[in-house]
């Protein structure tokens, strides 16, 4: 946990991107602790705050992501999130990119840095309020759509519409953007845009807390691990990462200062004596969710390919996950310290499931798991297509 990183686009591979430096951004600027004297209820109720913020995202956005991988395989059409375009496909990551992260991250991280060393904070900041207006408008659209398609009733009429922007003409013209939407997707997206005006224009933490847990749940949701594998080598390079930003240099410290952007999650201590308008906040930085939220993610997949009607890794996970950030908020209240959350988190959530599959003896079964790509999947449709009509 740190005291002080989905969000669907209309293009695929920017809505890889857009999430993978949210995530970075998040990892590597929330780990500062800003010292102040609180009382000892309003520091339990932030904390216990912090911890029910995190777990939210994490359990919704793993049920979503099941749901998502299923409309993944039958092509889509079991999946209503309402925004129906490529951007509702999950992003797999592959042992290659979680190799890679670490030091994508780590890249992020010091030239955020020398950024913020070189010009102005403020200029700064307001060009990354401006892209995470963007981001968090339809991050939070498509995290209520669902919401949205259950309150209206089946009589409401819901208007189709479709924003299509192309290049070229006749046989070469290619598509830049086709995003399909409807009128309760439009209602979302008001609701998201007077959201974003509110954080652009006050920075208050309840909107700031809103487009964050909007970031989390559509993380968790939307990037996959294609194995269990691939999970650990991420959460493994993760864990050295914020070890070693956090402790051996300042550069955490600094750019966590200095940055402003809904990347984290706030809830004031001092709530109890200022009310709303509180300033002294404790933080949890996104990346200490949709690091080990993605993992735990996967393992309930697993469960469900286990076709044993249980759950049995994903709440050992989840359990696990608990404890770490329990953990850490110890450990930081005891030492006065900012801690690196993954060096508790990561240990935890792989550890307790590992155990677990030794107990049940299907530790095999488990780093066998294997997820497979979108495009992977329509080659293997088309494949078996081919050998019926031979």
């Amino acid at each position: 946990m740190a005291d002080t990183d989905q969000v669907p686009v209309p293009d695929p591979e920017a809505a890889a991107a857009a999430v993978l430096d949210a995530l970075n951004a998040t990892e590597e600027a929330l780990n500062a602790t800003v010292k102040f004297v609180a009382s000892a209820e309003g520091t339990a109720l932030a904390y216990g705050s912090l911890v029910l913020m995190a777990l939210l995202p994490i359990f919704f956005g793993a049920l979503r992501s099941v749901h998502c991988s299923k409309s993944k395989e039958v092509g889509g059409n079991d999946y209503d999130s309402g925004f129906r375009n490529a951007s509702e496909m999950p992003e797999t990551i592959t042992s290659r990119d979680a190799a890679r992260f670490p030091i994508i991250a780590s890249c992020t991280l010091f030239g955020l840095y020398l950024f913020f060393k070189v010009f102005s904070q403020e200029y700064i900041n307001m060009l990354l309020s401006v892209y995470f207006f963007g981001l968090g408008v339809l991050a939070l659209a498509h995290t209520l759509s669902p919401l949205m398609s259950r309150i209206f009733p089946a009589s409401f009429s819901n208007k189709q519409y479709q924003l299509l922007f192309t290049q070229g003409s006749d046989d070469n013209k290619e598509e830049i953007v086709n995003y399909e939407f409807d009128t309760k997707n439009l209602l979302c997206l008001v609701i998201g845009a007077v959201v974003g005006v509110w954080y652009l224009l006050k920075k208050h933490w309840i909107a700031n807390n809103l487009f964050g847990l909007a970031f989390a749940l559509n993380g968790v949701e939307l990037l996959h691990l294609n194995n269990v594998n691939t999970g650990c080598i991420l959460l493994g390079g993760l864990f050295v990462y914020d070890v070693f930003w956090v402790f051996g240099t300042n550069v955490m410290v600094t750019v966590a200062r200095s940055f402003e952007a809904p990347i984290k999650l706030v809830f004031p201590q001092d709530l109890l004596e200022s009310g709303f308008g509180a300033s002294n906040f404790a933080m949890l930085g996104l990346g200490d969710i949709v690091i080990p939220g993605i993992f735990i993610a996967l393992l309930l997949r697993f469960d469900v390919s286990l076709k044993k009607n249980s759950r049995t890794y994903f709440y050992t996970s989840f359990l696990a996950y608990i404890f770490g950030l329990g953990l850490t908020i110890f450990v930081m209240h005891t030492f006065k310290h900012a801690q690196p959350a993954l060096l508790y988190l990561v240990p935890a959530c792989v550890g307790f499931p590992v155990v677990v599959a030794l107990i049940k003896g299907e530790l095999t079964e488990m780093f066998r798991y294997e997820e497979t790509p979108p495009e992977d999947t329509e080659v293997k449709e088309e494949s078996e297509t081919e050998k019926k009509d031979q």
